[in-house]
């Protein structure tokens, strides 16, 4: 069973930076999709970054392109997300989630869904 613990939430200033983190662990194989989604107050959920370790192709949403880059460690544990010039529409809950190679989003389009969650990690930015 894939287990995702995020953290690094909290309050910050427009304008300014936060480092979010995601220990993955549980992987049954080494074809999966993983990334990080989020969801404001009275909005649906939405990708906002994620990354296939089939062909490492990657997907960042629009409204993040340039302000937001997800990395992860050489042992592919963990997963990043470096958020700078933050602005108060960026505040959310942030889930970091995965899905497995067979699982039911492994066929939908780069961070359309995923199959495993974290509990997620809350960004509020003040203007």
């Amino acid at each position: 069973e894939v287990q995702l613990v995020e953290s690094g939430g909290g309050l910050v200033q427009a304008g300014g930076s936060l480092r979010l983190s995601c220990a993955a662990s549980g992987f049954t194989n080494d074809a999966y999709i993983i990334g990080w989604f989020r969801q404001a107050p009275g909005k649906a959920r939405e990708g906002v970054s994620c990354i296939s370790s089939r062909d490492g192709s990657t997907y960042y949403a629009e409204s993040v392109k340039g302000r937001f880059t997800m990395s992860s460690d050489s042992a592919k544990t963990a997963i990043y997300l470096q958020m700078n010039n933050l602005k108060p529409e960026d505040t959310a809950v942030y889930y970091c989630a995965a899905t497995e190679w067979g699982g039911s989003m492994w066929y939908r389009p780069l961070c359309y869904g995923a199959d495993s969650w974290g509990k997620g990690t809350l960004v509020t930015v003040s203007s």
